[in-house]
């Protein structure tokens, strides 16, 4: 089993920043790609930013310049710090991590629970 678990989340004011946090833990041999989404009630999960085992990153055009993903292999985590934040930030963020349990096998997908971030004055 692997777990990912979230934290930073919180109520900020329009142009604040926050950063969060997702460790990993459990069954874990290695990682590949690691990842933030967000999602509002309603609307489909859509990609914030995601960053290779190598440390490249990938960014939506929404947040480029704003948003900078970060992660610690040793310490299986992944970052999000989140810069000029806008009310249209507010979303609920998921952490994701593609996690090989084995030497050999697949990776497989893991989503956290999910952490608020809420932008508004």
């Amino acid at each position: 089993q692997v777990q990912l678990v979230e934290s930073g989340g919180c109520s900020v004011q329009p142009g604040g920043s926050l950063r969060l946090s997702c460790a990993a833990s459990g069954r874990i041999f290695s990682i590949s790609d690691m990842g933030w989404y967000r999602q509002s009630p309603g609307k489909e999960r859509e990609l914030v930013a995601t960053i290779t085992s190598d440390g490249s990153a990938n960014y939506a055009d929404s947040v480029k310049g704003r948003c900078t993903i970060s992660r610690d292999n040793a310490k299986s985590a992944v970052y999000l710090q989140m810069n000029s934040l806008k009310a249209d930030d507010t979303d609920v963020y998921y952490c994701n991590a593609g996690v090989r349990s084995a030497y050999v096998g697949p990776f497989r997908g893991y989503w956290g629970q999910g952490t608020q971030v809420t932008v508004s004055s």
